[in-house]
């Protein structure tokens, strides 16, 4: 049993209506409907304007002559502006809603052809949506009055060119998010497969961790970039690094302030949340946030709302998010040092990026990208000869080889061999010096490059020369001893002395505390 739903077309069905028989030698949609032979309706609903009953009569009437078995519903509902988007949507979801489309034999077709454009779009979204069932269904003119019809069925499945071509985007899509990279990582291809959907199908906050230098920072940017090529923002993109934030300033990068809002605020200032409006934000190292800008963000993040610093007014501001992470959150929540409110808000997905360690068949397809760069950068173009690239994935290779560093360490090692090679290659020699110069940096790093895998790039602008000095001894020593107990009682051996009660361990963990590490943690670097 067929059914067809469809709108009286107040202008193309009108044709001919005024001069009689000569009705029947022009294309009326709505009738043409009727007339065709190789598909017949068993029932024609109509949905159609109260001033337009005249009409309708005519239409109708016509109908029945060219299908005599046919039952016509009529449905009147009325517009005042048929052109408005709401209105229109509104007036004809309630029809959907109200009409019977429960008959388990019936076929439904939703006809396109008549009513505003306003209209057949609400048709299709609403077919589409499955509020309207069926399929859709199009008529054109043509040389006769009956003219010819076009079932749409939106299963695009079932195109094979757009299903190819779709394919083919989506490959596209997955070369993007990789900066071009041919990984073979397994994890890592699945796991740019399911961000690529979710960027392209949702706008919710995306949580990007994995340890320093995995690329969270790299990806951010790439998502957006990718969903700015598919016309789903317009505004900018928005990098903040949460560990440099500290205090009334942390509230004022984020959230701006009004002049005078404290010490050294002499002009209002926009903030960043306000500069991603339209955009993307991404908040790097999220878990460094203070409590109160999280409160803050929150809200921002669930009403588009918030105040700027000493302002009475809000501000708002409608951007997607991202953020990265090193730390382990929920740890954080358990600590208190994390909003619990905030991390489920922010970890409807949740991606971890595996560190390069954990992806060495990648390292080879990353090794020529950081070439590329290299070239990008300087002008020049440098590859390896067979033997020193031999060598040099060899050591990337070996299990030994910690890659603590990540995909940072890796572009740092490129940096300095390509600089030092001569006449755009890269030898065996300057390949055994670097993993020779490596291998002795890992086993006794430096203190300013321990420092920056432990506190991130920027710290020596967040802490005084005077607590990294301090700190960079009390690394050395915890990481020279078998437990947090035993360095306590190295770092503490004179003043322990003048206590009659001790708890060096305890005191070392409310240290370390103060810059967010733990003696685990700085072990195991």
């Amino acid at each position: 049993m067929n059914t067809v739903v469809s709108l009286l077309g107040t202008t193309l069905d009108q044709r001919g209506s005024r001069n009689g028989l000569n009705r029947w030698s022009v294309w009326r949609p709505s009738v043409a409907l009727a007339m065709q032979k190789d598909l017949r309706f068993d029932k024609y609903v109509i949905i159609y304007p109260p001033d337009y009953e005249r009409l309708l009569g005519k239409i109708t009437a016509d109908i029945k002559v060219c299908s005599p078995q046919t039952e016509i519903v009529t449905v009147p509902i009325a517009m005042e502006n048929p052109w408005d988007f709401e209105e229109v949507y509104s007036k004809l979801y309630d029809f959907s809603r109200n009409f019977d489309f429960s008959g388990e034999d019936e076929d439904y077709y939703i006809h396109i052809t008549t009513g505003t454009h306003v209209a057949q779009i609400c048709l299709f979204l609403l077919n589409e949506s499955h509020h309207l069932p069926g399929r859709l269904i199009q008529t054109h003119p043509g040389e006769t009055p009956e003219g010819s019809y076009t079932v749409i069925d939106l299963d695009l499945s079932r195109y094979d060119m757009l299903a190819r071509r779709f394919a083919v985007e989506r490959e596209n899509d997955l070369d993007f998010l990789k900066s071009g990279i041919a990984t073979k990582n397994k994890q890592f291809n699945e796991l740019i497969e399911t961000i690529e959907r979710v960027a392209i199908r949702s706008a919710e906050p995306i949580l990007l961790t994995g340890p320093t230098g995995a690329g969270k920072s790299q990806l951010a940017k790439r998502i957006y970039e990718l969903k700015k090529l598919n016309n789903q923002l317009k505004g900018e993109f928005v990098n903040v690094n949460c560990a440099t934030l500290r205090g009334d300033q942390a509230m004022s990068v984020l959230f701006g302030h009004k002049k005078g809002a404290y010490t050294g605020a002499a002009a209002d200032r926009q903030g960043l949340l306000k500069k991603a409006d339209g955009g993307i934000l991404f908040l790097d190292e999220i878990g460094e946030l203070g409590v109160d800008e999280q409160a803050m963000l929150l809200r921002a993040i669930e009403e588009k709302k918030f105040f700027p610093l000493g302002s009475d007014s809000e501000s708002e501001s409608s951007f997607e998010l991202i953020c990265g992470t090193n730390r382990d959150l929920e740890q954080a929540v358990n600590e208190g040092k994390f909003r619990s409110d905030l991390l489920a808000r922010i970890n409807l997905w949740d991606f971890q990026l595996p560190g390069l360690a954990d992806r060495r068949e990648d390292i080879e397809p990353n090794l020529e990208y950081e070439l590329n760069r290299f070239a990008e950068k300087s002008g020049k173009h440098i590859t390896f000869n067979k033997e020193a690239k031999a060598v040099f994935m060899r050591y990337a290779l070996d299990p030994a080889t910690s890659w603590r560093g990540n995909f940072r360490e890796l572009n740092a090692l490129v940096t300095r061999m390509a600089t030092l090679s001569s006449g755009g290659r890269i030898d065996e020699h300057v390949v055994k010096n670097e993993i020779a110069r490596s291998q002795k940096s890992q086993k006794n790093p430096a203190p300013d490059k321990l420092l920056s895998e432990l506190l991130g790039e920027d710290h020596q602008e967040r802490f005084d020369e005077f607590e990294l000095c301090q700190l960079a001894k009390v690394v050395k020593i915890c990481r020279s001893c078998k437990s947090r107990a035993e360095a306590g009682k190295k770092l503490f051996a004179v003043s322990r002395k003048q206590r009659t009660s001790t708890n060096d361990s305890d005191r070392l963990g409310k240290y370390l505390e103060r810059f967010g590490l733990t003696f685990a943690g700085i072990c195991k670097r």
